[in-house]
């Protein structure tokens, strides 16, 4: 287990959508949601942009997804 510090703002809003949730469900959870609208994007992207624009896109929900795998790993 890690600990992290974040600002009392972020601690607040982190709170509001606790619940009966842990942080670490909460955190898990927006990261996921993230992930899930990087993968839309693409897939949007992909039916009306040009091809440079996709690949852009691609490169960007790579990089959110590399942030995850390096979770997984520690």
């Amino acid at each position: 287990m890690k600990k992290i510090t974040v600002s009392d703002e972020v601690y607040k809003k982190l709170l509001a959508l606790k619940g009966e949730k842990t942080f670490t469900e909460i955190i898990d959870e927006l990261i996921r949601e993230n992930v899930k609208k990087r993968a839309e994007m693409i897939i949007s992207l992909s039916t009306k942009s040009p091809p440079e624009e996709y690949e852009e896109a691609i490169k960007f929900v790579k990089e959110g997804l590399r942030a995850r795998h390096i979770e997984k790993d520690t």
